[in-house]
Protein backbone atom coordinates (compact mmCIF):
# COMPACT_ATOMS: atom_id res chain seq x y z
CA UNK A 1 0.00 0.00 0.00
CA UNK A 2 1.55 3.03 -1.13
CA UNK A 3 -0.16 6.27 0.54
CA UNK A 4 0.73 10.14 -0.79
CA UNK A 5 0.85 12.79 2.06
CA UNK A 6 2.69 15.90 1.52
CA UNK A 7 6.02 17.45 2.68
CA UNK A 8 3.68 20.22 4.43
CA UNK A 9 2.74 16.89 6.88
CA UNK A 10 6.40 17.03 7.99
CA UNK A 11 7.01 20.92 7.80
CA UNK A 12 3.95 22.69 8.61
CA UNK A 13 3.10 25.98 6.25
CA UNK A 14 1.06 28.80 7.19
CA UNK A 15 -2.12 29.14 5.96
CA UNK A 16 -2.47 25.36 5.43
CA UNK A 17 -3.18 23.99 8.52
CA UNK A 18 -6.45 22.00 7.70
CA UNK A 19 -4.15 20.19 4.82
CA UNK A 20 -1.35 19.27 6.80
CA UNK A 21 -3.28 17.66 9.93
CA UNK A 22 -4.92 15.49 7.49
CA UNK A 23 -1.90 14.95 5.68
CA UNK A 24 -0.11 13.99 8.71
CA UNK A 25 -2.74 11.86 9.87
CA UNK A 26 -1.95 10.05 6.65
CA UNK A 27 1.47 9.58 7.99
CA UNK A 28 0.34 8.34 11.05
CA UNK A 29 -2.22 5.73 9.49
CA UNK A 30 0.60 4.82 6.94
CA UNK A 31 3.35 3.92 10.14
CA UNK A 32 0.22 2.39 12.09
CA UNK A 33 -1.20 0.20 9.77
CA UNK A 34 2.19 -1.23 8.52
CA UNK A 35 2.55 -2.60 12.03
CA UNK A 36 -1.00 -4.05 12.06
CA UNK A 37 -0.63 -5.58 8.95
CA UNK A 38 3.25 -6.14 8.48
CA UNK A 39 3.02 -9.94 9.92
CA UNK A 40 0.79 -10.55 6.85
CA UNK A 41 3.82 -9.80 4.60
CA UNK A 42 2.10 -6.46 3.36
CA UNK A 43 3.65 -3.39 3.27
CA UNK A 44 2.61 0.24 3.98
CA UNK A 45 4.54 3.36 2.98
CA UNK A 46 3.74 6.63 1.91
CA UNK A 47 5.39 9.25 -0.12
CA UNK A 48 5.68 13.18 0.74
CA UNK A 49 6.01 15.21 -2.65
CA UNK A 50 7.03 18.77 -2.48
CA UNK A 51 5.75 21.02 -4.63
CA UNK A 52 5.10 19.75 -7.88
CA UNK A 53 4.93 21.47 -11.48
CA UNK A 54 1.18 21.60 -11.84
CA UNK A 55 -1.64 23.39 -13.30
CA UNK A 56 -1.89 25.06 -9.64
CA UNK A 57 2.37 25.74 -9.60
CA UNK A 58 2.19 26.87 -13.68
CA UNK A 59 -0.33 29.41 -12.24
CA UNK A 60 2.33 31.02 -9.87
CA UNK A 61 4.12 34.53 -11.32
CA UNK A 62 7.61 34.41 -12.20
CA UNK A 63 8.81 36.02 -9.32
CA UNK A 64 6.75 33.56 -6.75
CA UNK A 65 8.21 30.52 -8.27
CA UNK A 66 11.61 31.80 -8.19
CA UNK A 67 11.30 32.64 -4.72
CA UNK A 68 9.70 29.21 -4.00
CA UNK A 69 12.57 27.52 -5.90
CA UNK A 70 15.09 29.16 -4.26
CA UNK A 71 13.89 27.41 -1.15
CA UNK A 72 14.43 24.00 -2.67
CA UNK A 73 18.03 22.48 -2.32
CA UNK A 74 17.72 21.09 -6.16
CA UNK A 75 16.49 24.48 -7.15
CA UNK A 76 13.49 23.41 -9.41
CA UNK A 77 9.93 22.20 -9.29
CA UNK A 78 9.53 18.47 -8.65
CA UNK A 79 7.34 16.80 -12.21
CA UNK A 80 4.44 13.82 -11.22
CA UNK A 81 7.17 11.42 -12.87
CA UNK A 82 9.25 12.10 -10.01
CA UNK A 83 6.32 11.37 -7.89
CA UNK A 84 5.16 8.53 -9.77
CA UNK A 85 9.59 7.05 -9.75
CA UNK A 86 9.32 7.03 -5.92
CA UNK A 87 5.84 5.17 -5.79
CA UNK A 88 6.90 2.57 -8.37
CA UNK A 89 10.38 1.91 -6.59
CA UNK A 90 7.86 1.32 -2.77
CA UNK A 91 5.60 -1.19 -5.10
CA UNK A 92 8.91 -2.61 -6.48
CA UNK A 93 10.49 -6.05 -5.13
CA UNK A 94 13.30 -3.73 -4.98
CA UNK A 95 11.23 -2.00 -1.73
CA UNK A 96 9.95 -5.64 -0.16
CA UNK A 97 11.67 -5.00 3.00
CA UNK A 98 10.96 -1.64 3.01
CA UNK A 99 7.37 -0.88 5.51
CA UNK A 100 5.99 2.05 7.81
CA UNK A 101 8.45 4.87 5.91
CA UNK A 102 7.33 8.02 4.62
CA UNK A 103 9.71 8.69 1.31
CA UNK A 104 10.40 12.59 1.16
CA UNK A 105 10.12 13.75 -2.38
CA UNK A 106 10.55 17.52 -2.48
CA UNK A 107 14.04 18.12 -4.06
CA UNK A 108 15.77 18.81 -0.70
CA UNK A 109 13.13 21.71 -0.07
CA UNK A 110 12.76 19.48 3.56
CA UNK A 111 15.44 17.36 5.09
Amino acid sequence: MINISSVVALSGNPGQVNYAASKAALIGFTKALALEIGSRNVTVNAVAPGFIRTTMTDAMTDEARTTLESRIALRRLGTPDDVAYAATFLASEQAAYITGTVMNVSGGLYT
